[in-house]
């Protein structure tokens, strides 16, 4: 387990679990979505070892597949016995937009929109230009003052950690991004292998930050503060104005829980492929 990364993979492991059976949005959530129902057909998810250090999902005897037909097979255990767990935790219908790692597993595996890792890291560093924290409000004062002290320092570390500079902005322009630092984050990104940065995007798109990403997986920052730094402005009118609880609230959990997943998926699929070349490496050492 990669180091830089155990505090934060602890920390969404009990969000991810603590949304998943407690928190009664995944309830309310069902209906914002127009599904096809799927009854549950099965009585116990398992993982079994395949060829090649791959791990399956059996649902009872059956294997389980992808949307596109697929055999599912992912390339860590950590991350099949979630999935598994996933499964099980299924009722009588299937709550298919409820099981974030299933759904991060099947678009690595399809990849239906035929990306390649180059063009998926490419879509996840566009997301500067746009990113959260770069964009400030002047008024009101309170809410530029609260920007300032929460992002600032986010934005000093990035730049520290990595060796880039990023500016923000108070108009319409986009925050300046240099060749130099595409071409860091870039690599950076890469290193993480062609699975995990399914999980950075997942991340990312949620909320709408690639500098809280980064620092969430650098566990600069937990879960629940990167939720926080992306919602600050919602949550600072939620101050002014009062809360509505069966949406405020609903957001902010399922923002939680796609997070954690996707913070999970990054962590077990770097390790998972870091363990994959460890094999390829020892069995090209006793072929030669």
């Amino acid at each position: 387990m990669a180091a830089p990364l155990v505090k934060v993979c602890r920390q969404a492991s009990a969000v991810y679990l603590s949304n998943c059976l407690h928190n009664r949005s995944f309830c309310v959530s069902a209906k914002r979505f127009s599904v096809r129902e799927l009854k549950k057909f099965y009585k116990l998810a398992t993982i079994s070892q395949a060829n090649g250090g791959l791990y399956e999902i059996n649902l009872d005897k059956r294997k389980l597949k992808t949307p596109a037909g697929t055999l599912f097979q992912v390339p860590s255990e950590a991350l099949a016995l979630a999935v598994a767990t996933e499964w099980n935790m299924q009722e009588s219908i299937i709550k298919r937009h409820t099981m974030y790692l299933t759904a991060l597993c099947n678009t690595a595996i399809d990849n239906p929109s035929r990306r390649s890792q180059e063009d998926t890291v490419g879509g996840i560093i566009h997301f500067l230009e746009t990113d959260t924290v770069c964009y400030r409000v002047e008024l009101p004062v309170e809410l530029a003052n609260l920007q300032s002290r929460l992002w600032d320092p986010l934005i000093n570390w990035f730049a520290h950690r990595h060796d880039v500079h990023i500016t923000t902005t108070t108009g319409f322009s986009p925050p300046q991004v240099s060749a130099e630092t595409v071409a860091a984050l870039r690599k950076y990104l890469l290193s993480f292998g062609d699975w995990a940065v399914h999980g950075f995007q997942s991340g990312v798109e949620t909320l709408k930050s690639l500098i809280i990403m980064l620092a969430l997986v650098d566990k600069e920052i937990s879960v629940e503060n990167a939720v926080k730094l992306a919602r600050l402005e919602q949550e600072f009118q939620i101050d002014q104005w009062g809360n509505v609880e069966w949406a405020h609230d609903l957001d902010r959990e399922e923002m939680k829980a796609r997070l954690s997943a996707a913070a999970l998926f990054v962590h077990w699929c770097s390790e998972g492929n870091s363990s994959l070349q460890k094999l390829k490496d020892s069995s090209k050492s006793v072929a030669s």
